[in-house]
């Protein structure tokens, strides 16, 4: 009954064990590239020591001593499609990045996309009796949230309390220490594909390697791209990756949607090597440098030579104009941006006081994407970049590697999760673990 609670635990005290012994590595499993960054903790007073709830505004005492990145293999839709592969990628990535910070890791916290997100709001309630609030009361208020049926085949990943009320004073962030006679929680609980989950699992542990943390892309991006104030005030986060587009909603410094667009950066790539029949590293090439998604009346003159090796002379030496270019690029981005408008809608983004838009992850590089993403979202829309920390090469500072900033953010900073509390066992809600959770019990 108590297996998903117990495991996310057993997770949560691994990753404490890690950062006491001085480093962890941070896995970003995406579909076009696989980033490792290991991080050095400088000592265990500096963390950890009392994750209160709230924010993980500020940055522990950690930097980065290694990094590296690899192309992605066998990984589709953010999805891991060919274990080999990935097994083989992931081990690549984690060695290179060992070799740099010239030590050994055996801890990992990893965060990926796809895997069919799906968001809930619970709230729970209980009488304390004109007393001090503890945090025995914020367990029983946890545990108090009724969870819905989420379905077969899927699993929790995140069941973070987002928001508490005393009597009649809500929007508190930390209850512990005031008096009152009601407690109310407000909880989003995020569910994926549990298939999706334990392929990652087990690939990591076929690395040689164990897993102390899990998290979504799309919530770790958010972490990193978004500044505090538009965590605070509601804004959302788009992550433009590869193989999927995530899409976090924060308010109040917390989390409470997210989904994902099963379309990337990837499929911009496939449309420009079918369009002009190159092959699809050619047309990334392309894309890269040529890119863009608002045509002016230069761009008919501007040639690009997109020259291959097939040995038809004719056919290597070919151009194409930038306008047609972006011909082909643009419908599919408007495709991706429109599928993004429906996930905000259906969220209710109209209805937050902000309504900031950050653009982040490799495919939001493309030139002019901004405009366009403001005119279809019709929103104020910018690019994000991750934060910036301690450590981290010039070279992994860029949008791309949003995710993997924020992994590093989420695990020196780990906001409450509901399974951090000493839940009474008489109030463990029954049916709700039964239904929601025991993958963790199979993988320890």
């Amino acid at each position: 009954m108590t297996d998903l609670y117990q495991s996310q635990r057993a997770m949560r005290n691994m990753r404490q064990a890690a950062m006491q012994r001085g480093v962890v590595a941070i896995l970003d499993v995406g579909t076009s590239k696989i980033a490792c960054l290991i991080l050095r903790f400088d000592g265990p007073e500096n963390f950890g020591s009392n994750d209160g709830v709230g924010s993980m505004a500020g940055q522990s005492s950690f930097r980065v001593i290694g990094a590296a990145t690899t192309r992605s293999r066998g990984v589709r839709f953010g999805e891991i499609e060919a274990m080999q592969e990935t097994e083989s990628a992931i081990r690549t990535a984690v060695q290179c990045a060992q070799k740099m910070a010239k030590t050994r890791v055996d801890h990992v916290i990893a965060c990926f996309s796809g895997a069919r997100p799906r968001s809930y709001g619970l709230d729970g309630q209980v009488e304390i009796q004109d007393r001090v609030t503890t945090e025995h009361d914020v367990a029983r208020v946890l545990a108090a949230c009724e969870v819905p049926d989420i379905g077969t085949g899927r699993e929790v990943l995140h069941a973070q309390p987002v928001n508490f009320a005393l009597d009649h004073r809500s929007g508190l962030a930390d209850p512990r220490g005031q008096i009152g006679s009601v407690l109310t929680a407000d909880m989003h609980l995020l569910t994926v594909d549990a298939s999706v989950v334990q392929n990652l699992i087990y690939c990591v542990k076929r690395c040689d390697l164990e897993l102390a943390g899990l998290a979504s892309s799309a919530y770790v991006s958010g972490i990193s791209a978004m500044v505090e104030d538009e965590q605070e005030l509601g804004a959302a986060c788009i992550d433009m990756g590869g193989g999927s587009t995530g899409i976090s909603i924060f308010m109040k410094k917390h989390m409470i949607y997210a989904d994902t667009v099963r379309i990337g950066g990837d499929h911009i790539t496939s449309d420009i090597s079918k369009g002009f029949q190159i092959p699809e590293a050619t047309a990334e090439r392309i894309k890269t440098l040529n890119g863009g998604v608002v045509a002016t009346g230069m761009d008919d003159r501007e040639q690009i030579d997109i020259g291959c090796d097939s040995g038809d002379w004719e056919k290597d030496r070919r151009t194409v104009s930038r306008a047609e270019l972006i011909g082909i690029m643009r419908p599919r981005v408007e495709e991706i941006l429109e599928e993004t408008r429906a996930c905000l809608e259906a969220a209710g983004f109209e209805h937050l006081p902000s309504q900031q838009i950050v653009l982040t992850g490799g495919g939001s590089q493309i030139p002019g994407l901004d405009g366009l993403a403001a005119r279809i979202l019709g929103q104020r829309v910018r690019i994000g970049r991750p934060l910036r920390v301690q450590g981290l090469p010039q070279s992994a500072t860029g949008a791309p590697f949003a995710s993997a900033v924020g992994l590093c953010l989420f695990a020196a900073h780990p906001q409450d999760e509901w399974w951090d509390f000493d839940i009474p066992a008489e109030r463990y809600p029954v049916r709700s673990v039964r239904r929601a959770v025991k993958w963790f019990k199979d993988n320890w």
